[in-house]
């Protein structure tokens, strides 16, 4: 399924000339997410289509809101995440934070699902540890990995059960294959369980209630938890900047 732009908008002065300007911009879906869904493949036809006036995105959509220069993580919470995503982050780390936790509690769980925001919801926590990792401390980024885990598995220690909504989702019968079963048999044992298992405790879902509060109210934690590069995420060099550049141009054809 196949996307046209007719107009480009530059993010920086750095790209004022940018040499796909006024042409018509053709976005092939990323293909880890058309593949399994029935449509049609045409990025064969689009190939052919190409001309000096039709070329394949690269850079700004201007259907999206446009990045700072140099984004920060909250940017990619308004600017890039859908409501739900950003609704169900900033609620997890608020319920977490009303309930006394740690400061590393509240920062994992504001970050627990950050992949799901923009860039891929397979194994959600794998990415997102590996997407936060150079920022926050190595005990976050356990956490978010490992949260994906122990979500299937309860701990009457801490009150948590089974997801009801999980029933819902994958059906009554559904059993996590292998690879999460032993991470979650590894994480038991570990030093920082209690961290993410805290995050699947205040891992609610709310989908459809507004938010209540001011986020705010969280940005002196993100301050102290989670390291923001002066170039800004996806500009610093580091082994994730792919993963950052990835969601300000989601629709780039290379």
């Amino acid at each position: 399924m196949r996307r046209i732009v007719t107009s480009a908008k530059v993010r920086s002065a750095a790209q004022t000339a940018a040499p796909q300007a006024g042409r018509t911009r053709l976005i092939v879906p990323a293909p880890v997410g058309n593949i399994g869904m029935g449509r049609p493949n045409d990025e064969m036809e689009l190939l052919r289509s190409l001309s000096a006036e039709r070329v394949m995105m690269m850079g700004d959509n201007p259907a999206l809101a446009e990045m700072p220069e140099r984004p920060r993580l909250m940017d990619f919470y308004r600017l890039r995440f859908g409501d739900i995503q950003i609704r169900h982050l900033l609620q997890c780390a608020k319920h977490a934070l009303d309930a006394g936790q740690n400061e590393t509690v509240v920062t994992a769980c504001l970050l627990h699902d950050i992949a799901n925001g923009a860039l891929i919801r397979s194994d959600h926590g794998y990415w997102g540890a590996q997407l936060v990792a150079p920022y926050v401390s190595e005990e976050i980024a356990w956490a978010v990995r490992f949260h994906q885990a122990l979500r299937y598995f309860p701990d009457e220690s801490v009150g948590y059960r089974y997801p009801e909504s999980y029933h819902r989702f994958f059906g009554p019968d559904y059993v996590p294959p292998d690879y999460i079963q032993r991470d979650y048999e590894r994480a038991r044992l570990h030093r920082w369980y209690m961290t993410a298992r805290l995050v699947t405790l205040h891992d609610l879902y709310a989908f459809d209630k507004p938010l209540d509060f001011d986020p705010a109210i969280l940005d002196d934690i993100i301050a102290r938890n989670f390291k923001e590069p002066e170039e800004g995420l996806g500009f610093d060099g580091s082994p994730v900047a792919h993963m950052w550049r990835t969601m300000i141009w989601p629709n780039n054809f290379l």
